[in-house]
């Protein structure tokens, strides 16, 4: 059996006032949803794995052969608790520790 290659993302939310975790991924589960359908959206294995909500930030983890397919999506979060909303990709990493790493510095 093959081993599956993820990456992580980390993200900037910018939205005023401080949405929950799960308001979050149903944003970002519709989107995928709406661009690639329910069949995409299963291939991109995703899954939060860290999310602040007084700095707009978290991390999200997605097979390799979908980050583009996982970018394009969060380009396209526009309103969340129906507020407008930008989403930013900070940076992309193989691993959660090289990922700590770059926001350390």
């Amino acid at each position: 059996m093959k081993r599956i290659k993820r990456r992580y993302l980390a993200l900037q939310i910018d939205i005023d006032g401080a949405p929950n975790r799960q308001e979050f991924m149903n944003a970002l589960w519709s989107a995928v949803v709406k661009l690639y359908g329910e069949y995409g959206a299963s291939l991109t294995s995703l899954a939060l794995i860290d999310y602040d909500a007084e700095k707009k930030t978290a991390v999200i983890r997605t097979s390799l052969a979908t980050v583009d397919l996982v970018r394009a999506s969060l380009a396209s979060i526009t309103s969340l608790a129906g507020r407008n909303v930008a989403v930013y990709v900070l940076a992309v990493s193989g691993t959660i520790k090289a990922l700590g790493k770059m926001f350390r510095r």
